[in-house]
Order: C-alpha cells, then structure tokens, then sequence
C-alpha cells in the first residue's frame, strides 16, 4: 500500500476507445531510438513499406514536438479480433549487400548503431517479446530492435516479420464492444524467397478501404507452415517455424517481403484503466526497495545533518546569546576584554554583496522561479495529471509552468535588488527576463542546428521554434515586469541591525573556510541524498526507460532541498564565527555545488550509453549542462535564503551596544 501510494498515481488522460468486432484498428509508428546515437530518427528514414499515398503525420502538441516524438501512419491491416496469418505489406528495396570497401545501406547502419522500433496501437505503445531456446523475455520499454548483427558472420540481418499480439477485454456496460489492454510484438527475421504477384491491385475493398482478402504481394517459394496457404489448419508464426533446419535469416540488402501475423488474446483480468501500470513499473524491473533504500539513505543524510545543526549550532548559540546579552561585570570592563565571534560583524553582516549585486540577484530571482516550476511539475505528476499516455505532456508541463511562473522570478528578483540599494531596476529586471531564458534557448538552438544536420527528429520545426519565443516574449518577460512591478512597490527586506558605512577588515581564514573546500563538502551530501532518482531519471531521458514514481521524487525533492538549506546555514555560521561577513555569494555556491556533483556524475552515466560519434558527446553534455545549470540556480538560491532567515534570526536575538 505505501508502494502504491509513494509511487504515484495514474489518471488516464484519454477517453477509452471502444471496438467492435471487424473494425479496422489503426496501428501507428513513432520515431526510431538508439541508446549509441541518442539521435531519435524519422520511422520512414528507412525503406520500410509506407501505406499508399505516404506516411500521414498525427497531430502532435508542443511537449511531442520538443521530445523528438513524429507519430505516422502505417500500412499494417488489422482488424478488431481477426487474427491474420502471414500476412503481406509489401516488397522493399533494401540497398546493396555488405561489402568490404563500401559504405553500408542505411538499414544496415540503423541496426550497427541498434535503432529501435516504437510500434503503437490504440495509444499504447510495443511490447518486446523476445525468444530463444529456453526462454521467452518480454520488455516494456525501448521498442523492439530494427534487426540483429550474427555473431558469427558480424553481418546485419534484418526483422521482417512480427508477430503481432494484443489482448482485449469486453466492455463491461456494453455489449460486444472490446478494448485493448496489451499490445506486444514478437520481431523475426525470416528469409522469404519469393517472386512478385502478377496481381496486386486491391480488387475487394470495404468502403473503409480495407481489403477483404489477404493483401497480396508476392507469391512464396519456400513458405513455412504459417504462410502456406495450402494448409487447412491455419497457424501462427512460432520460433520453431523460423528457426527449423534449413531456414535462414533476412540479411539487411536486397529485396526484402515484410509479413505479419496478428494474434487477437481475451484478456478479462486486465482492466483499460491499469494497462498503463505494467509499463510505468517497466514490469517491477525496478523493485520499490530500491526507492526506499534511497529513501532511507536520503533521510540518513538529513537526520546527521540536523543532529550536527543541533550539537553544534544550537549549542552554541545559546552559549553565544548568554555570552553576548549578558552584562559585563566591573572587573570585565577594567580589563576590557575584547568580544569576538559572530557578533562582531553585525554591522556589515546585511552590507550588499561585494560583487555585483544585480547578478545576485537575477540568480536568486531565477532560482525561485525554477524551484516553483520543479515543485508544481512533481506536484502535478504525483497527483497523476501528466500520464504518458498523454504524449509530451510532461515536457509541457515543464514549459508552461516556468513561463507562469515568471512574475515570481520578477517580483524576487526586484525586492532583493532594492534590499540592496541598486538603481539600475530595468536592467536588473531585464537580465531576469532574458538572462537564463537566452542562455538556454541559445545552447538548444545550436543543439536543434547539430540534430538537423544529423537528420534526426529531435529537430524542432521552425513552427515550434516561433511558438518557443511567441511564449518566451509574449507571455514570461511581460509577466516577469508584471511582478517586478510589484516588487520595487514593496519595502525593502528589514534588518534587525544597522550597517556601517566603512567596511570591517576581514582576517585570515583558516584552510577549511576556503572557497574549494566548502564547495566540495557543500555539494556532496545533497548529491548523496538524491543521487539514486538521479540515475533513475537519467535512464528514463537518455535510455527511453519509464519514471513514474514521482511520490518518491517528491520526497527526494524535499530531503534535497532541506539537506541544501541545512549544510549552508552550517557553513555560514562557521563562516561568521571567523568575522567573515561576505556569505551572500558564498551560501549560494555551497549549496549550488550540488550541480556540479551532478554534472561531474553525468560523465559516470555517459559510459553506459556506449557511444563514440562527437555528434552525440555534444548532444548529451550540451543538455546535462542546462540541466545543471537550472539546479546550481536553484539550489543556490534555497542557500541565500536559508542563509538570509538565519543570520535574521540570531542578529535579532542579541543586543547591540
């Protein structure tokens, strides 16, 4: 029960589609994946068989556009609960045979760099199912290969026939209606010898345009027993029928017939509404205790850190308050011993930052801005609005939420420039409204050129481009004036205590106190409380893997934000106790650090993907550096924060002469 409830759950987000029996069932392709390349390809890159009159694009929203997702049109027939036995699409051209000297045809080096199918059916995507002499393994994500390279020969074969098996159920409140609750495809490769049909005109159509008879292309010289229409007993393809003595797999060249079998399962157990589930929990490949050993690891971290917060800080400053409100004796006061600690700062604790604080406060501006953009976005995909049968609505959920979220950037930004008594407001609010936005828009426009160059379909039309800045400049810079506004109206930020107007001279540091150190112990204990979701979340953007425990990744976000609060308010009070008062940068570089963990754990994760084209290097570092980016930005300003209601509260505890 807490598994399921941590877990997240799940809201359809689509009405259900209700079938009768012989009506035309419409399967589709998306794009073609590849763990080696992470360039997403058109389906119809490859010579594959297109339905008459070319491939028909869906209508995709702006979150499928960005995610590289093109779903077209197919010629495969199927039929609700019409099983179809070897059943032609059509002869294509493959390209020429392997050579030694010769560049490879396409196909051939689709399946070298193991691109991937994505098959959907009534919007739910392919199953892999995968068979050998022992075993039957079928998997939920990735797709199903475009074919397999021998590993005798190192030749390229291609699977060109699938079976096609999906499970249905009756429709409780109506009477012969079926949904479908399970599509799987089984690929074989299937050396077919054959001649072209004399006729292959579509003689008997329905009205729909579906043939009534098996669709005809080839006549088969060497049919196994599921493609031999001389045999009365009809079966469907099995691994024994393709790997019996004396077949032969279908090299990736030549003229190739692709088949398929459709394979109709009454499934009464498994509900339209939780077919989603075996997907999102990738068929418990990931058992829920990993979770919850992160989970417990995360809350490790937390409970030391607050232990030390409290043997240490809360210790201290009661002796600090009692050493500092108390009155001084007359034999203290003939000796006029000199006071030191934190207090001795109080009057250039609240002095502006030292360097720039207009980009101060742009970074504390942004920081909230995306921090509220990442809450509301798990918020929302733990309550279960953003489902995946709903393509892309994650990425624009995203999107749409950091455009909204736009007047807090505004208004954040305009009051902690007017804290600190600067005069250039446009420019401040300006930099807040184009200073991350055009960072991150610069870097994937050069990321969308390098992808059209590639011809992969990550890259974005130039539609979606224009709708990218229509939101940009039409909806978030007005909204971030729009709380700015409202900003530089509000007082400025109250201090307890008065600032000085000559800066106090700042002593030698000790070693530990040094920028590098604190960075390195700053970031390393948030990274360690959430470093397991990371991996987790970076299978699921880079290896096309399912994440959908987002009631775990809610609690992740809490302990990472409470264990960044916790470590810089630590560090700010030793920082303090050595009368250094230039903590505003400082707070917010420890408790940013944590990016830098995470981008340096991104070259760790980049070895998995087994890719060497620079292309891809570029690709993937390009990406995991904005992402990095936005956390140093939103951490860093979790560390102002805390650090900022800290130093209020214990200045505000002692008196000042």
């Amino acid at each position: 029960m807490l598994w399921r409830t941590a877990e997240a759950f799940y809201l359809p987000g689509v009405n259900p589609q209700s079938f009768e029996e012989g009506d035309v069932v419409k399967m589709k392709v998306n794009k073609m994946t590849s763990q080696k390349t992470l360039m997403p390809v058109d389906y119809y890159r490859l010579p594959f068989c297109a339905p008459e009159g070319g491939p028909k694009m869906d209508n995709e929203n702006l979150g499928e556009f960005l995610a590289g997702d093109r779903i077209e049109s197919t010629p495969y027939r199927l039929k609700m609960k019409t099983d179809m036995y070897c059943e032609q699409v059509c002869i294509s051209n493959l390209g020429r045979a392997e050579q030694t000297g010769l560049s490879p045809n396409k196909v051939v080096r689709a399946i070298r760099r193991n691109y991937h199918n994505n098959w959907i059916v009534d919007n739910l995507n392919a199953a892999s199912k995968v068979e050998d002499d022992k075993t039957v393994t079928t998997r939920y994500w990735q797709g199903f290969p475009v074919g397999f390279i021998a590993p005798n020969s190192q030749k390229a074969y291609i699977h060109n026939h699938v079976n096609l098996e999906i499970q249905y159920h009756n429709v409780e409140n109506e009477v012969d209606k079926y949904r479908i609750v399970r599509f799987t495809v089984e690929p074989f490769s299937l050396k077919h010898e054959f001649e072209p049909a004399e006729d292959d005109d579509d003689d008997d159509k329905t009205e729909d345009g579906e043939n009534v008879e098996s669709f005809k292309v080839a006549e088969i010289m060497n049919p196994i027993r599921s493609c031999n229409p001389a045999n009365k007993e009809k079966k469907h393809t099995t691994y024994d029928m393709v790997y019996a003595r004396g077949r032969e797999p279908q090299l990736a060249s030549g003229k190739v017939l692709f088949t398929y079998d459709v394979i109709w399962t009454e499934n009464s157990s498994l509900h339209w509404a939780s077919r989603w589930d075996i997907y999102l929990s990738m068929d418990n490949a990931i058992p829920a205790k990993v979770h919850w050993l992160s989970i417990a690891n995360s809350l490790v971290i937390v409970f030391v850190l607050s232990a030390m917060i409290a043997a240490i800080l809360v210790r201290n400053l009661r002796r600090d308050y009692a050493r500092y409100n108390r009155l001084a004796t007359d034999e203290e006061k003939a000796e006029d011993l000199e006071e030191f600690g934190w207090k001795l700062v109080h009057a250039d604790v609240f002095r502006p930052p030292s360097f720039s604080p207009l980009l101060m406060s742009v970074c504390c501006g942004t920081g909230v801005q995306l921090l509220c953009m990442a809450f509301l976005t798990v918020i929302f995909a733990a309550m279960g609005f953003l489902s995946p049968a709903n393509r892309g609505s994650l990425l624009m959920a995203q999107l749409l939420l950091y455009v909204l979220m736009g007047s807090v950037s505004g208004y954040t930004t305009a009051r902690l420039y007017k804290t600190f008594k600067g005069k250039s407001w446009q420019k401040a609010t300006t930099c807040a409204a184009l200073g991350f936005p055009g960072v991150v828009f610069g870097v994937f426009f050069i990321l969308d050129i390098l992808a059209l160059t590639q011809g992969s379909s990550d890259a974005v039309p130039f539609a979606t481009m224009v709708v990218l800045l229509v939101l940009w400049f039409g909806i978030s810079t007005p909204l971030v004036f729009f709380g700015a506004y409202f900003g530089y109206k509000q007082d400025a930020i109250e201090f307890p205590v008065n600032t000085s107007n000559i800066p106090r001279q700042i002593p030698d540091q000790p070693w530990f106190m040094g920028i590098p150190f604190t960075l390195i112990v700053g970031g390393i204990l948030p990274f360690g409380s959430c470093f397991v979701e990371l991996y987790f979340i970076l299978s699921s953007v880079w290896m096309d893997q399912y994440y959908y425990v987002f009631g775990f990744l809610l609690l992740v976000f809490f302990i990472l934000i409470v264990t960044c609060a916790e470590i810089t308010v630590l560090f700010c009070y030793f920082q303090l106790c050595g009368e250094n008062y230039h903590w505003w940068w400082r707070s917010f570089c420890t408790a940013g650090s944590t990016a830098l963990y995470v981008f340096g754990y991104s070259f760790m994760y980049f070895k998995q993907l087994e890719t060497n084209a620079f292309a891809t290097y570029i690709l993937y570092f390009g990406y995991m550096g904005l992402a990095s980016l936005a956390l140093f930005l939103m951490t860093g300003a979790v560390g102002v924060f805390s650090s900022l209601y800290f130093n209020k509260a214990i200045f505000s505890s002692i008196k000042i002469d």
